[in-house]
């Protein structure tokens, strides 16, 4: 099997389509995408699959992740004692299968990583417990697991939101096939956390959002 190939763990975000196209730089990317939805639509899965025909990769996978939801994993972070937990708890608990998928499928191809877009930015704390995360993940499949040329890499992980974006234009990341909307519609609705959130990106990056077009002063 090829040496050269990449595992990318693509949900399509903003962050799935920038480490994409930078895993592509260096590899033929093997795109996958955990389902948590428990069903074949979703506007996430419809930018997956309109990435993947951009960057048209080696393999691609949907796989059906039902349990892998932000409910469940909120509910089992609150019943743990709060001073003893990252805030960040939930989100690597949700990150925690889809991680194990990535490798799996990374050691059948003989792929030589595993990229995750998870980002929390430069702040301290959550930077270090996000770091140390990763590092035992490594130490797992490099050791134990006997897979020592497979890492997991995540470029993002210290970057700000704006900083995604600036390097989403320096790889020529397909920025216009990413869904940042809360809402499951054919538009964003410009209003709701996630809509927001992008356009703050955007717009301390100094870039436009292909995705909004022209923008309406």
């Amino acid at each position: 099997m090829p040496k050269d190939l990449a595992v990318v763990l693509n949900n399509g975000s903003i962050n799935s389509a920038v480490i994409t196209a930078m895993a592509a730089q260096r590899h033929r990317p093997v795109m996958v995408f955990g389902d948590s939805s428990g069903g074949p639509g979703g506007r996430l899965r419809a930018a997956f699959d309109q990435q993947v025909a951009h960057f048209k990769p080696y393999r691609d996978y949907v796989v059906p992740m039902p349990f892998a939801s932000s409910t469940q994993t909120q509910s089992a972070a609150t019943m743990a004692d709060p001073r003893q937990i990252s805030p960040l708890a939930p989100q690597m608990l949700d990150l925690l299968p889809l991680i194990a998928v990535g490798i799996r499928y990374a050691v059948h191809h003989q792929a030589a990583a595993v990229y995750i877009g998870m980002r929390v930015g430069p702040m301290t704390d959550d930077l270090a417990h996000a770091t140390e995360f990763f590092q035992i993940w490594n130490e797992m499949i490099q050791i134990p697991c006997g897979q020592s040329e497979l890492e997991v890499l995540t470029p993002l992980l210290e970057l700000e939101p704006w900083q995604v974006v600036d390097v989403g234009y320096q790889v020529n990341a397909p920025l216009e096939r990413t869904w940042s909307c809360l809402e499951d519609s054919s538009e964003p609705c410009w209003s709701c956390r996630g809509c927001k959130q992008r356009d703050a990106a955007f717009q301390q990056a100094g870039k436009p959002d292909p995705l909004r077009g022209v923008r309406k002063v």
